[in-house]
Parts: structure tokens; C-alpha cells; sequence
């Protein structure tokens, strides 16, 4: 007998029905062991080239039923077939789950386990798949322990902030880490924003000589250079100057702008 097993339940009974007689599939219905719930989980360990993260795993709660009833149809059959989901949370599963079925005395051989894995739940793409049977991939496995990691990592120690600052329950990862620090960033810079004072100065033109319609012109330059107005005083003298001016259009650019 053959034991196939997969990650949801819902998947087992069409695996039945196409793989038949002389197969088993069972569910691991989701992970089956991760990082405990209360405590951080992750030995930080220094050493050559850098630091070491050991995480340390353990059955997930509720999760005692399945795992028994996994190890003893492992220890019945004479092939396992992990076929958990072909992405990187899946390539764990599958990890996980040859990990529980081989530890301790009562554990099987890693030799008597395959990895499969297919993209559809027909009856080709299973076959296909039974076909070319390979081992764990450890590339994967690593990628998703590394983003757990770095969650946890993350979360421990910034969770606790939100929980004084913001609201207790709200827990923190890779994502809102990064959006925790722009907004500290922001207001660091804010902060440190030193005032200026400046001032605008616009002035109303007629359209025509004699005419009421006006429309309001802004000072940008004077004799050639851009104008930076610091103090009253300054805009004073620019305002007594332009009150002894004469206006007129140099050019008109007119411009299309879709919202």
C-alpha cells in the first residue's frame, strides 16, 4: 500500500477516486507543526560567518489526532507520497510532515519517502506526477523558514510597541515593520523641519485698459533671478515698487491638461 499525503482534505477524495485500489490518501489539513505560540521560538546563536537562527518546532495545537493518525498509516505503507501544494509553503508542509514521520524510535526510513507535486486535480496531472517522483526540496523549505523567521523575529519585538501605542491584539511582521519605520521617518523628519517665513505676493490685472475683469499674476522673478521673500520688510519694498509699475502680457502659452 501506498500512503499519498496531502495538505487540505478536500483533495483526498478525488485522489482517491483517480489513484484506486492500493493507495491511501490522507491530509495534514494545513501545517502541522510550527513555531510555538508562546514563546519567541528562534535561538539566535553567534558563530562563523554571522549569526545562526535555530527555530524550534513543535505539533500544532489540536493537531494531535492527525499526526497519529498519519505516522500510523506511514508505518503501514510501504511508500509515502508527500503531494502537499507545489510553492514554497507547501515545499514545508511537506518538510514538516517527513520530519514527524521520522523522528523517534517508532519513526519510518527517509528513504522510504517521495515528494511530488502537480498544478490541477485531474487524474493526468496525478499520474504525471507519480511519475517523476523527486526529494524535498530544501531551497524552498529554507525560503519559508527564513520568512517565518524573520516574522517572528520582527513580531516579537515590535508587536509589544503597538500593543502600548496603538491597541492590544495587534501583532506586527516583515510588512508592517517596514511601514512602522516610514512613518517613524516621516515624523523624524518633521521634527527636525526648521520654519522659514516667506511670503507670496500676487497682484490683480485687468484684461483691458478700462476694464473691471481682472485675473491675479504672481511674482516669480525679479531683474532675471527667482525672488525668495524672508520678511515683511522685504515684501514691503517689493510691493511699493510693483505699485509704481506698468504691466504687460510677454507671452501666453496655452496647455491641455487631462484630470
Amino acid at each position: 500500500m501506498k500512503l499519498v499525503i496531502v495538505e487540505s482534505p478536500t483533495k483526498t477524495k478525488s485522489l482517491t477516486k483517480y489513484l484506486g485500489r492500493g493507495y491511501e490518501v490522507l491530509a495534514t489539513i494545513g501545517h502541522i507543526r510550527d513555531l510555538p505560540k508562546s514563546k519567541m521560538g528562534i535561538e539566535v546563536k553567534k558563530g562563523k560567518p554571522g549569526l545562526h537562527f535555530v527555530p524550534s518546532y513543535e505539533l500544532v495545537e489540536g493537531k494531535e489526532e492527525t499526526a497519529k493518525k498519519l505516522q500510523t498509516a506511514a508505518a503501514k505503507a510501504d511508500r509515502v507520497i508527500l503531494a502537499s501544494d507545489p510553492d514554497r509553503e507547501g515545499e514545508a508542509i511537506a518538510w514538516h510532515t517527513q520530519e514527524l514521520l521520522t523522528e523517534g524510535k517508532k519513526g519510518i526510513k527517509k528513504d522510504k519517502i517521495e515528494r511530488i507535486t502537480f498544478h490541477s486535480i485531474t487524474k493526468e496531472a496525478v499520474e504525471e506526477a507519480l511519475k517523476t517522483p523527486r526529494k524535498i526540496d530544501m531551497n524552498l523549505v529554507d525560503a519559508q523558514q527564513a520568512r517565518r523567521i524573520l516574522d517572528r523575529l520582527v513580531g516579537y519585538e515590535l508587536s509589544p510597541v503597538l500593543w502600548k501605542k496603538v491597541r492590544r491584539g495587534l501583532s506586527a511582521g516583515r510588512v508592517q515593520s517596514v511601514a512602522v519605520r516610514l512613518v517613524v521617518e516621516r515624523e523624524r523628519e518633521i521634527e527636525a523641519f526648521k520654519a522659514e517665513e516667506y511670503w507670496e505676493i500676487k497682484v490683480a490685472v485687468a484684461r483691458e485698459k478700462g476694464k473691471k475683469e481682472t485675473f491675479t499674476v504672481e511674482l516669480v522673478k525679479a531683474n532675471g533671478k527667482m525672488v525668495k521673500i524672508g520678511d515683511e520688510k522685504k515684501a514691503r519694498e517689493i510691493e511699493a515698487d510693483l505699485n509704481q509699475a506698468q504691466y504687460e502680457v510677454g507671452k501666453i502659452e496655452k496647455k491641455e491638461r487631462h484630470l
